[in-house]
């Protein structure tokens, strides 16, 4: 196997990848950085590979580590060898893993999307936070849903940052992107019964009448779903809040009906 050994923070590869950090970097190239050995034995399980392995000097022997650098290699990929304190600056982490991999971003055209695939999807409307969108993407993974499908404008998917917190599951799940009305176009071209957690005209979410293929949304972190997006589901539900807080965290939400709607589903 060839291995590239980099020693200096100037050398170009290594600004390369560290843009990657930046959003307008990850546009113009349609790359992003994924780090962590979990994280990349995810991605090649599930059939992604990066064209650049990083993997820090000193780091301990390890058969998963072994298998994805020959994978690498064998694909035609560049592995680069480089101290941990070049990885640091280059993963934006004081302490960073042993290993990342630069990747390739796939189509996220909603047009790709087979509804009848699973039982349950999860929308999400102009999330902010990559944490509750790594959060959703986990909690994708969770319930056996399709995927996690992002409307409007919503933080960037493969940001390092949303990467991180999705565990692997950017990989494992399907992701797609829209604005509202090519959405909704979509949603009613074939089945789907479109369900938020809502105050206007809703039902207790215990016991709702959910249906397959069912498409779970929540609403942005601060301002939650607009009027006319809610009045345009199919199901409003109402989620009892017991304590002096006026709603749930956005994934967390997302993940108690999930779960509900996983139940009466499978019931």
């Amino acid at each position: 196997m060839t291995r590239k050994i980099i020693t200096g923070y100037s050398n170009p590869t290594v600004k390369f990848v560290r843009s990657l950090r930046e959003k307008k970097h990850r546009r113009r190239e349609g790359k992003f950085l994924a780090e962590g050995l979990r994280l990349l034995t995810d991605a090649r399980t599930s059939g992604r590979l990066p064209e650049i392995l990083l993997m820090a000097q000193g780091r301990e022997s390890h058969p998963l580590l072994d298998e994805l650098e020959a994978a690498v290699d064998a694909a035609g990929g560049e592995v680069i060898e480089l101290p941990v304190d070049i990885l640091s600056k280059v993963t934006g982490k004081e302490n960073p893993q042993a290993v990342a991999g630069v990747f390739a971003e796939w189509d996220t055209s909603i047009a790709l999307i087979d509804r009848n695939s699973a039982p349950i999807w999860l929308v999400a409307h102009a999330m902010r936070d990559p944490g509750n969108l790594g959060t959703m993407l986990r909690t994708a993974d969770a319930v056996g849903a399709g995927g996690l499908i992002l409307i409007d404008d919503c933080v960037d998917p493969f940001s390092v940052e949303a990467v991180r917190a999705s565990m692997g599951a950017i990989f494992t799940e399907r992701l797609a992107q829209a604005r509202w009305d090519e959405f909704a176009t979509w949603l009613r071209q074939g089945e789907g019964q479109l369900v938020a957690a809502s105050l206007r005209e809703a039902v207790p979410y215990r016991g709702a009448a959910y249906t397959s293929p069912c498409f779970v949304m929540v609403g942005n972190e601060s301002r939650g779903l607009p009027e006319d997006y809610e009045m345009a589901c199919d199901l409003r539900v109402t989620m009892p809040m017991k304590g002096r807080a006026d709603s749930l965290n956005a994934a967390v939400a997302g993940a108690v009906l999930a779960y509900e709607v996983l139940a009466t589903l499978e019931g």
